[in-house]
């Protein structure tokens, strides 16, 4: 419902519906709309950290740009995660939004431990994050309809994405 029908779209009423469940029944589970949307809010963040961890790999030890950029354009754009940010904006779901900065902290962490030698590795790793983050939010929010505007090829954003990433890897 999210993802078609942007956040008015998550009402008790249609969630119902679309569970084929009654009203009363999400009242007694959430106690209201802003429970319920409260909990898709924290599953979103849940399965945003979940997809971006799968797509980075577990124990690897280095970092892939282009697997970083797949996984997280995949995220916030099939997985939702740009609506769920904007929705989290938009709300000033400060509570919320706590547990989605920590998927981005943990995101930085990871990465610069990738790299121990690196006295950099902090600053590079929150930078590859912005960056990531920036463009696949942008890319998940107004791709579809800015991309086809300019005539440009789909992916462009990931692939502007992609040189700014290497760019940032080589610098010294």
């Amino acid at each position: 419902l999210l993802l078609s029908g942007g956040p008015a779209a998550v009402t008790l009423k249609a969630v119902g519906e679309r569970m084929g469940v009654g009203h009363a029944n999400l009242i007694h589970h959430f106690g209201s709309a802003a429970g319920l949307q409260g909990a898709l809010m924290d599953r979103m963040v849940r399965d945003l950290a979940d997809w971006i961890e799968a797509g980075l790999g577990a124990g690897r030890d280095d970092v892939e740009p282009d697997r970083l950029m797949t996984a997280v354009f995949d995220a916030f754009g099939q997985g939702g995660a740009s609506q769920m940010a904007a929705w989290l904006a938009l709300a000033r779901e400060q509570a919320r939004a706590e547990s989605f900065a920590q998927v981005v902290r943990d995101l930085a962490d990871r990465l610069a431990a990738m790299a121990p030698e690196d006295p950099r590795a902090a600053e590079r790793a929150k930078a590859l994050v912005v960056t990531a983050a920036y463009m696949a939010f942008a890319e998940g929010l107004i791709g579809d309809i800015l991309t086809p505007m300019l005539g440009a090829p789909d992916g462009l954003g990931r692939d502007l994405a992609l040189k700014l990433t290497a760019t940032l890897l080589a610098e010294p």
